[in-house]
């Protein structure tokens, strides 16, 4: 016989937890444990499909292009000649560059570039700055 140590005896197992594995996706469809969800009380979402098992073809489809050309305009203004003309003239008048105009109105040489070349959508903050820099009336309606 195997002799004991006359030692306190101690248990150095570390309990063990066994969870249950989650339900799989497609045994939580069945009737069987939609209706024992039901009766216990337990959230029940359902989703009605509203083409499920038919073989029906989808909306006529429209083209993007179309949807564009119907939600906005076709073409943004732009800024008109008389006050493409008017920058350029007074800031010549003034002996500036673009770039020099530009720094002054604290915006891209290229946005001074847009507006004297008539490619720039009108920005009415824009325009006020290069009012107030060079002078002039580019807003509005310029006499009565």
């Amino acid at each position: 016989m195997p002799n004991r140590s006359a030692g306190a005896l101690t248990q150095d197992w570390e309990p063990v937890v066994i969870h249950k594995s989650k339900p799989k996706p497609q045994d939580l469809r069945k009737p069987k444990v939609v209706n024992q969800a039901l009766r216990s009380g337990a959230p029940v979402q359902t989703i009605k499909k509203s083409d499920a098992g038919h073989n029906k073809k989808a909306a006529p489809v429209v083209s993007v292009k179309k949807l564009d050309e119907a939600a906005e305009p076709a073409a943004l203004d732009r800024v008109s000649a008389d006050v493409r003309h008017a920058i350029q003239k007074a800031r010549l008048e003034k002996k500036m560059s673009q770039a020099d105009l530009a720094k002054r109105i604290n915006e891209l040489p290229k946005v001074v570039q847009e507006y004297e070349n008539g490619k720039a959508v009108p920005n009415q903050a824009v325009l006020a700055k290069m009012e107030r820099v060079l002078e002039v009336k580019l807003r509005g309606k310029v006499g009565k």
